[in-house]
């Protein structure tokens, strides 16, 4: 049996369809539904059943000899989030003790973690153990994040176990997020709606306008990478999971009009004071190591993923995996 957390959510139900299309149907799902429609993300799937995630690890070492594996992608995911207490015990310490029990019990664990754990990117974007301890987060999300990396690699657990830390993820599945989901989810509606595509301005004198720069990664390219490490378990440690080519937030709104068979119209406009100063311009996956661990496939470009997610999804009547 294979244990998803987070299982209803955006990542956790791709991860889902891409477990029962590998002909693992053997899943117990760990999430809870809420109000937002995250049930429709697990319709059309095999799995065993759905928990709650405090029942499931207060269940845990009584079913423990039953699991194979557990996909960990379960937190609280709100980057703006100001509650450091609750990420602490919902994103560190609940990974904590999932992790515990998995190597107590000889269960692969694989864990997300997150690309905010590189702060302002001043020291790179290395999955290098020896820096992560000199990494500032800029926010309590990214703090929780890194947190558990740490711990993980103090305590030697980076041997048995493995962590990806997510650059940008976007694709189908994620509507439930409101304002978290994707700018090109958020950008493809204002097309929609006003045949135009909102961007940030830049504050920055070393940066145009829509000129910066992230590492977008199509969430099928991520489920990949996680089922390749299901089944190479000699491959551990933490490992970047983007392209490893940034690309600016112009070239995203290119690639939207582009799929839409549209004149790209522009309107670029003022970052909010309240992230203003925890804002990243730049980031980009180093894949040094996750090529080292033998995975050697490549990733859709931003252009192809933009396009796979649009004319795949967002514009049918049914947009869901």
């Amino acid at each position: 049996m294979i244990v998803v957390t987070g299982a209803a959510g955006f990542i956790g139900s791709v991860v889902v369809s891409a477990l029962n299309a590998a002909g693992h149907e053997d899943l117990l799902l760990v999430d809870t539904l809420g109000s937002e429609g995250k049930f429709k993300n697990l319709r059309a799937k095999a799995y065993r059943d759905i928990i709650d995630p405090i029942a499931f690890l207060e269940a845990l070492p009584e079913i423990a000899e039953e699991i194979d594996a557990i996909v960990h992608l379960g937190a609280i995911t709100d980057t703006s989030a100001p509650d450091a207490d609750a990420m602490l015990d919902s994103n560190t310490h609940y990974t904590q003790l999932l992790a515990q029990i998995a190597l107590e019990n000889d269960i692969r664990f694989i864990y997300a973690s997150s690309a905010s754990v590189y702060g302002d990117g001043a020291l790179g974007f290395s999955d290098d153990d020896a820096l992560t301890p000199s990494f500032k987060p800029l926010n309590p999300y990214a703090f929780s994040k890194w947190l558990f990396d740490a711990m993980a690699i103090r305590h030697g657990w980076t041997d048995k176990i493995v962590g990806l830390r997510f650059f940008n993820v976007f694709g189908p599945n994620e509507y439930h997020k409101a304002r978290m989901a994707s700018v090109i989810w958020h950008a493809y509606r204002q097309v929609q709606e006003t045949g135009k595509i909102k961007l940030f301005q830049s504050h920055k004198a070393e940066y145009a306008d829509g000129a910066q720069e992230r590492d977008f990664i199509h969430v099928d390219d991520l489920s990949k990478v996680i089922l390749f490490f299901l089944e190479h378990p000699e491959a551990n440690g933490i490992f970047n999971l983007g392209t490893g080519k940034a690309r600016s937030f112009n070239d995203l709104a290119a690639a939207i009009f582009q799929s839409l068979g549209k004149e790209p119209q522009i309107e670029y406009i003022p970052t909010p004071e309240n992230i203003r100063n925890a804002y990243q311009y730049f980031t980009e996956a180093d894949l040094t190591k996750l090529r080292a661990a033998g995975y050697d496939e490549e990733f859709l470009s931003l252009e192809e993923g933009v396009d796979r997610y649009i004319q795949g999804y967002l514009v049918k009547d049914d947009p869901y995996v």
